[in-house]
C-alpha cells in the first residue's frame, strides 16, 4: 500500500491486519506520520520510506514483497499547493502513479486500487443535476483535479497494454479520525480544532458551498470491496448528499456543547468549487457497498478522537 501512514491509508491498513491480511506500507512521511501506524507495526506490518516518484525503490519494493493487491493512495492532496505548483502536483499524482502501476506490474499484482476524487474531477456542480454519476462530465478547477484524471488514464492504459485489473475509487469529502488539516478536504478536522480551542472557524466564501462528506471508515470498507471485486473504471464513493460549510459548523457547534460557533468569513479561494456531491449507485449496485456512518455520527465519532 502506499499513503498508508497517511489519515485513509493508516484506517485502511488497520482495517486489513484486523482482516488477517500481511501489509507493506510504502510512504516517504512527508504528510503521513509515523504515530498512525504506530499499532499496525506491532501488529505486523512493515513501513518502507521511500517516496512513489522514485521508481526504482518502489519497484524494489513491489519485486521483494509481491503483492497481490497494491492500494495507491499516496497523492499530492492540497487543491491550493496544486494551483500554486502544478508541476510539483503533476509530479506525484500522475508520474508517481505510473510508477506505482509499473510496480505492481512487474512485481505480479492481481489488482491496483486507485483513490481518484470525485469532489475535485468532476469541476463545478452548480447547474448539474446533484448527485453526478461517473459518466459526467469531467471539467476539473484545479491541477489536484486534473492530476488525478490522468491517474485514472494510466490505470485503463495499464489495462489495456497489459491486462492489469484495477479500479479507481472517486472519493467524496473524506473526514474522521488522524485527519491532517490539508486542502479544503480537511475542513471538519479544522473546525474540530478549533472548537477544542474555543476558536472561531474560517470559512472561505460565503458558507453556502457543499461537498458531500463522506467518513474514513465508510471509505475503508469501500476499498476492500473494490480489491475483492472485478469492477473496473471509476466508482464514486460518496453518500450523494449536499452539506454547507455553515451547516458543518452548526452540527460541530451542538456535538460540543458551544452555543456559538459562527465562522469568520474570508474571501473564496481559487480552484474550488461551490456545489458538489457523487452518486454512489454503481458502488451500491456492483461493490455492494453504501454509506453507513451518518454525517452526525460520524462527526461525533472524529470529535471524540481529538
Amino acid at each position: 500500500m502506499t499513503g498508508g501512514a497517511g489519515f485513509i491509508g493508516s484506517n485502511l491498513v488497520d482495517a486489513l491486519l484486523a482482516r488477517g491480511e500481511e501489509v507493506t506500507v510504502v510512504d516517504d512521511l512527508s504528510t503521513g506520520r509515523r504515530e498512525n501506524l504506530a499499532g499496525a507495526l506491532t501488529a505486523g506490518a512493515e513501513l518502507v520510506e521511500a517516496d512513489i516518484r522514485d521508481r526504482a525503490a518502489v519497484e524494489r519494493v513491489a519485486a521483494e514483497c509481491r503483492p497481490e493487491v497494491v492500494f495507491h493512495l499516496a497523492a499530492q492532496i492540497d487543491v491550493r499547493k496544486s494551483v500554486a505548483d502544478p508541476a510539483f502536483d503533476a509530479s506525484i499524482n500522475v508520474g508517481g502513479t505510473a510508477n506505482v502501476l509499473e510496480a505492481a506490474r512487474a512485481g505480479g499484482a492481481r489488482r491496483v486500487v486507485f483513490t481518484s476524487t470525485g469532489g475535485a474531477i468532476y469541476g463545478e456542480g452548480e447547474g448539474q443535476a446533484l448527485p453526478l454519476g461517473e459518466g459526467a462530465p469531467l471539467a476539473p478547477e484545479a491541477p489536484y483535479g486534473q492530476s488525478k484524471f490522468a491517474g485514472e488514464g494510466y490505470l485503463s492504459l495499464y489495462e489495456r497494454l497489459y491486462g492489469l485489473s484495477s479500479v479507481a475509487l472517486r472519493l467524496g469529502n473524506v473526514y474522521g479520525p488522524r485527519q491532517d488539516p490539508l486542502g479544503e478536504a480537511g475542513v471538519i478536522a479544522i473546525f474540530c480544532g478549533k472548537l477544542r480551542a474555543d476558536e472561531r472557524p474560517m470559512v472561505f466564501g460565503d458558507g453556502s458551498q457543499t461537498r458531500d462528506y463522506i467518513y474514513v471508515g465508510d471509505v475503508v470498507s469501500a476499498a476492500i470491496a473494490a480489491a475483492e471485486s472485478e469492477v473496473t473504471g471509476p466508482v464514486n464513493v460518496g453518500t450523494g448528499i449536499e452539506t454547507d460549510v455553515l451547516e458543518l459548523a452548526r452540527l460541530l457547534g451542538e456535538l460540543g456543547g458551544v452555543e456559538s460557533f459562527d465562522p469568520e468569513l474570508a474571501p473564496a479561494r481559487p480552484g474550488e468549487v461551490q456545489r458538489i456531491s457523487i452518486d454512489p449507485a454503481r458502488a451500491e449496485r456492483e461493490l455492494g457497498w453504501s454509506a453507513q456512518t451518518g454525517l452526525e455520527d460520524g462527526l461525533r465519532l472524529t470529535l471524540d478522537s481529538i
